[in-house]
C-alpha cells in the first residue's frame, strides 16, 4: 500500500510540476511583449495555475494520508501555508487580468515573482 501511495505522490508532483512550467512559461512567452507593454495572460498561464493549486492540495492530502500511516514524516503546516497564500495571490492576479488585452509590467513582474517564490519555498523550505 505505501508503493500506491508514493505512485500517487510522485504522479501528483510531475502533474503540480506541468503547472509551474505552464505559468512560468506562459510569463517568460510574454517578457518581450511586456518591455513593449502589451504583455497578457494567456490561457496557459490560467490553466497551469489552476493545475497548481488543485495538485498542491492533493499532494497535501496524500502526503498527510502517508503520516497518518506512518510512512512518511509530520507535514510542514507553516510551509503549507504560506504556499497556499503565494497560490492565492497568483491566481487572484491572473484571473483580475486575464481578459485584458495587455497589463502593466509590475502586476506581470508580480505574477512571475509569485510562482518563482512557490517553487523557492518549496525547494529550500
Amino acid at each position: 500500500m505505501e508503493l500506491t501511495a508514493e505512485l500517487i505522490r510522485n504522479s501528483l508532483i510531475v502533474l503540480h510540476f506541468i503547472g509551474f512550467a505552464a505559468v512560468f512559461g506562459g510569463f517568460f512567452t510574454q517578457i518581450k511583449a511586456m518591455a513593449a507593454g502589451t504583455a497578457k495572460v494567456i490561457p496557459a498561464m490560467v490553466h497551469g495555475a489552476w493545475t497548481l493549486l488543485a495538485t498542491g492540495v492533493l499532494l497535501v492530502g496524500v502526503r498527510e494520508w502517508m503520516a497518518m500511516m506512518q510512512w512518511a514524516e509530520e507535514l510542514n503546516h507553516m510551509k503549507i501555508g504560506v504556499k497556499s497564500l503565494v497560490i492565492a495571490a497568483l491566481i487572484t492576479l491572473i484571473l483580475a487580468n486575464r481578459k485584458k488585452d495587455s497589463i502593466k509590467a509590475p502586476v506581470f513582474g508580480a505574477i512571475g515573482l509569485l510562482v518563482l517564490l512557490n517553487v523557492v519555498l518549496a525547494v529550500f523550505w
